[in-house]
């Protein structure tokens, strides 16, 4: 009897399925800085970026350069996502899991309606997720009682046209001149706002909805807040992570890599190889983490915290 062949290794893997970004992606970056370079030789926006450079002062008493905690705190961040996202695409995508996890009791207050089990990849992606909840919740608080807030979280309403002055000059290949050392630049504080005070938030209470945690017998908090609503969320809210990551890191090498590695690995503002080598070995670290993160290997790490079953 005849068989059907195997499909092949690219067809069965989740990830394929993002291999149609890479080329749209180049077609729609050409476009723009084309666009960008000739609205750029407009007059009247050659007046715009004059009376908008790109930057808004900081308050007086604002910190100058980055500390070591916010070294540490920016590599966990980048760890955690980066798993984070890698678990969450796996869940969404797998349709038959190697492996399921459960607890070995279940807590008095679990609902006959809650599932017994979940996959393997949900418990990662669960486990990663309040990792990362306690990390933000440390940074949250730091930045606050350091002062850091004031970096990243606009003070002025200038902030917005110098922000599309920003945008403009990063399309059109002419790089914003600041010092992050100093002060970031309009579009950086709008970005970095957005994640850290609306999209991390936005991931966290649309995760929470999806998980065991919710209160499935919750009838009419159920009917204000549906799961529908917190899937539709939940998906954008991981692209624009994904997003945001890819542009952060094209951006960080393509305006002075060793200054930008320095800033974020090293807490210096010098050009030398020291934040190069921090970075290479996160690297190392995160390429590990990705590798491990394979079902044969969380097996036994699972097990420590409940049932684990084929």
């Amino acid at each position: 009897m005849s068989q059907s062949p195997p499909r092949s290794a690219k067809a069965r893997s989740p990830w394929f399925r993002l291999v149609w970004i890479v080329p749209a992606a180049i077609v729609a970056a050409v476009i723009v800085v084309l666009l960008a370079q000739w609205v750029r030789s407009l007059e009247p926006v050659q007046g715009f970026l004059q009376r908008f450079p790109g930057n808004s002062p900081l308050p007086e008493g604002a910190p100058v350069g980055f500390p070591a905690w916010l070294n540490w705190q920016h590599f966990l961040n980048s760890l955690f996502i980066l798993l984070i996202i890698r678990s969450g695409w796996e869940v969404r995508t797998t349709k038959r899991p190697e492996a399921y996890w459960a607890r070995n009791n279940r807590p008095p207050l679990q609902t006959r309606n809650q599932p017994k089990r979940i996959s393997l990849q949900l418990w990662l992606h669960l486990s990663l997720d309040i990792l990362w909840v306690l990390n933000g919740v440390v940074f949250i608080v730091l930045i606050f009682v350091t002062g850091q807030w004031m970096r990243i979280v606009p003070t002025s309403w200038d902030v917005f046209p110098n922000a599309v002055s920003a945008a403009l000059q990063y399309a059109s290949f002419h790089w914003p001149t600041e010092s992050g050392w100093l002060n970031y630049n309009s579009l950086q504080v709008l970005a970095y706002f957005v994640t850290v005070f609306i999209a991390a938030p936005l991931a966290i209470i649309t995760g929470v909805r999806m998980s065991g945690l919710w209160p499935r017998d919750a009838t009419r908090l159920n009917r204000v807040y549906p799961i529908q609503l917190a899937r539709a969320v939940h998906f954008p809210v991981m692209l624009y992570f994904v997003l945001f990551v890819i542009v952060h890191v094209v951006l960080v090498f393509a305006t002075g890599a060793l200054r930008n590695l320095n800033h974020m690995y090293a807490s210096q503002n010098a050009v030398n190889w020291v934040g190069f080598a921090f970075f290479a070995g996160s690297v190392v670290i995160m390429a590990a983490a990705w590798i491990a993160a394979r079902p044969a290997l969380l097996r036994p790490l699972a097990a420590l915290t409940g049932k684990v079953s084929r």
